[in-house]
């Protein structure tokens, strides 16, 4: 017999045929393999074909990723010996890889004097580099991506060709002779800019890193985009970075040159060192050590993360002090990926370029994690962790689009039993982020010759992904915000049947009209109903009350306390205005950091939160207890706040000891399985205290915010949808 293999996964452009092809060698095995758009085909003939598949499984390369294996027996060919054959196109289901860092073998070959690509900027071979960033179309081969204008080299190509080299079919293989090459760009007069020549790439980044020794601010274009980079310890740099910006208190990440420089300036726990080292290299955000200005001002923690590309570890050969390096965009639009769109936008805030003339195709951010009991937790999920598949056992459902929510949006599809998650586009409040929003929809239909059934969207009527999805003359079905949420929690834990679902946020628009955020469901696969909520409060200011907490946060409190305000006069005349309605606990957390004295505006979303936490006591146990009413009421939590003013610790910790004692009190009392979900619960202290009671089901492998809202939605479609002829 000869066996035939569909193997399905992340298994293009990873090493997986070299690697096929060394087991298949190995155990005498006839036949060949090849990528094909539905993943890589292999057909195998021999009498040890019963050992492959465990071989296989056993010995898969760093990269790889197997979701499903078909096997059919066919009749013999009696081939001759095992090949490589070239890729063929059919219909595409095949996963693409995401972005990963720089390996070990490379770094090592880039550090010696002897290898043809010593301290080469490009550096990659098939376990590292760039992926996702590069490619227009799948399969992955070079044609299909932004190094087809790049030819190779004869000793580039021979590598490329050998199926024992680390490099076979590396798609972004290139060295001196024939890959891309850094470009320094200067400004001159009248706000133009011009092009610095050196005679060799390594004084180049030379030139940069003592531009930011100088106290300058660059951009530095990495696998998914631009950074904003300067000195970190560099006081005046780093609140002139925060001028020219326009970010005056959100903080900055910051990349260390290795774990030991991340040690002298943060506490980090083993599984913390882990996420660091990862070969993914997230932002992961850690407890400070050593206080540095401008970088983190008001809260207790730092976003560290390590080099990931050649030009980093190069950059910090010239360097013994850690650099921001934070996306260089405008408010709530994407990072720029190009140097064109960057002087247009940015031209203002930096003062050199390191540019190069390898294009990106898909821009991606950096992935955001924390952890929580020594678990990862994703506040972003983008470069080295999506796009993300999950393969689904379902054959009956359409293919779905689902859009996400506006604020750190993402989407999703559903096609041939498969769910791909794409990196975070961001907020949808700008022209530029609409854009990415749509091209971003526009590349994955592209990559998998994608056509969706029906889109599922949000019910908020001015999200400017309802709005798309409204336009596009398809079938829509609109799906309530925290449902969302919770589905997201049942998808990727496989659940059944009922929970109590905590669903805590910052706005989600509710089915009466008004934002809901402060929710406790009794949820299945296909309903919900909301059994409680926080007693709703108008948010005076709507979107400015937001940002100014003041507005609404005085009407909370007894009359006679609120009497102590300057502008109570106002808020009352206010009272009375055509506000909306709100139940969320976001806004929750802003009106006891502002009545106790915390904070005075919102600076950027979730700053709250991160002070409470920064305050929190892990000696201070009592709470106050809210009772079990369908509306939950607060105002003993905000007379409480305000009547401590002042006494930081106190208030943090007796607030989130109550919301925990709530949310094991409400468990106990319905006996339902437990599902958390909702910005809210990036909050490290409330999660982890909440898991220290009880057990509880909540977002992992996808973002706990709005993040993961496309894949609750995939995942209603999933569940409750047919296509019409039902097969």
């Amino acid at each position: 017999m000869r066996y035939k293999y569909i193997i399905n996964g992340i298994v293009q452009g990873v090493g997986f045929r070299p690697t096929v092809y060394k087991i298949a060698t190995s155990l005498n095995l006839k036949g060949y393999v090849l990528n094909s758009s539905d993943g890589v085909i292999i057909e195998i003939e021999g009498k040890n074909r019963d050992k492959f598949l465990n071989e296989l499984k056993n010995n898969l390369p760093p990269l790889a990723k197997i979701e499903k294996i078909e096997c059919f027996k066919l009749p013999l060919k009696n081939y001759k010996d095992f090949e490589i054959k070239y890729s063929i196109n059919t219909t595409k289901t095949t996963s693409i890889s995401p972005d990963i860092s720089v390996c070990e073998d490379c770094l090592k070959e880039m550090r010696d004097k002897n290898n043809r690509r010593y301290l080469y900027p490009f550096i990659n071979c098939t376990n590292c580099g760039p992926r996702y960033t590069i490619i227009e179309n799948i399969p992955y081969d070079r044609v299909n991506t932004s190094m087809k204008k790049f030819k190779m080299c004869e000793n580039c190509k021979k590598e490329y060709e050998n199926p024992i080299e680390r490099r076979f079919h590396a798609e972004p293989i290139s060295c001196y002779e024939c890959g891309p090459k850094l470009s320094v760009k200067f400004k001159i007069e009248n706000g133009k800019w011009a092009v610095k020549d050196f005679n060799r790439e390594i004084k180049k980044i030379e030139f940069i890193a003592n531009k930011i020794k100088e106290g300058k601010i660059v951009a530095i274009k990495g696998l998914g985009g631009f950074h904003l980079v300067c000195d970190a310890t560099n006081e005046k740099s780093v609140y002139e970075l925060r001028k020219r910006k326009n970010r005056p208190l959100k903080p900055f990440a910051m990349m260390f040159r290795d774990i030991e420089m991340i040690k002298k300036y943060a506490d980090i726990s083993n599984k913390e060192k882990e996420l660091i080292l990862s070969k993914e290299r997230p932002i992961v955000i850690v407890k400070k050590k050593k206080e540095l200005k401008g970088i983190a001002d008001k809260i207790d923690r730092y976003g560290v993360f390590l080099p990931y590309t050649p030009i980093h570890y190069l950059l910090f050969d010239f360097l013994d002090f850690p650099i921001v390096a934070t996306s260089a965009n405008i408010s709530d639009e994407p990072i720029i990926r190009n140097s064109k769109e960057l002087i247009e936008k940015l031209g203002s805030v930096v003062d050199f370029i390191l540019d190069n003339n390898r294009d990106i195709i898909n821009a991606c951010d950096d992935s955001v994690v924390q952890v929580v009991n020594e678990e990862r937790l994703f506040m972003r999920l983008s470069r080295g962790f999506a796009p993300k598949s999950f393969y689904i056992d379902k054959k009956t459902s359409p293919n779905i689009l689902a859009l996400g929510a506006n604020q750190k949006n993402t989407i999703s599809l559903y096609f041939n039993q498969k769910v791909i998650l794409s990196p975070h586009i961001g907020d949808l409040k700008t022209l530029g982020s609409i854009e990415f929003f749509e091209r971003t929809i526009n590349t994955f239909r592209r990559l998998y010759e994608f056509k969706e059934d029906v889109i599922i969207c949000d019910k908020h009527p001015y999200y400017e992904s309802t709005k798309w999805a409204l336009s596009q003359n398809k079938e829509v079905i609109q799906i309530q915000h925290h449902f969302s949420h919770a589905l997201s929690v049942m998808f990727e834990n496989s659940l059944d049947g009922e929970f109590l679902a905590f669903l805590f946020d910052g706005t989600g628009y509710g089915d009466d009209g008004s934002i809901w955020g402060g929710e406790v469901f009794r949820v299945t696969k296909h309903n919900y109903e909301r059994i409680h909520y926080i007693k709703p409060f108008k948010l005076i200011g709507s979107e400015k009350g937001v940002k100014n907490p003041s507005n609404y946060a005085i009407s909370l409190i007894d009359e006679q306390l609120a009497k102590n305000f300057k502008n109570y006069e106002i808020i009352k005349k206010l009272q009375n205005g055509p506000f909306p309605l709100t139940s969320s606990m976001g806004r929750v957390f802003d009106a006891v950091a502002f009545l106790s004295g915390m904070i005075d505006r919102n600076e950027y979303e979730g700053i709250s939160g991160l002070i409470i936490e920064k305050f929190y006591n892990e000696n201070i146990k009592g709470f106050i207890d809210i009772g079990i009413k369908k509306e939950l009421d607060f105002k003993e939590i905000f007379n409480f706040a305000y009547l401590n003013r002042g006494k930081f610790e106190l208030v943090s910790s007796i607030f989130i000891n109550s919301l925990v004692n709530l949310v094991v009190k409400l468990s106990k009392y319905y006996n339902l399985p437990v599902i958390l979900s909702g910005g809210v619960f990036q909050n490290k202290t409330l999660l982890g205290k909440i898991l220290k009671n009880i057990y509880a089901y909540y977002n992992k492998e996808i973002p706990i915010n709005d993040g993961g809202i496309s894949i609750g939605q995939v995942a209603y479609g999933i569940w409750n949808l047919r296509r019409e002829n039902g097969t």
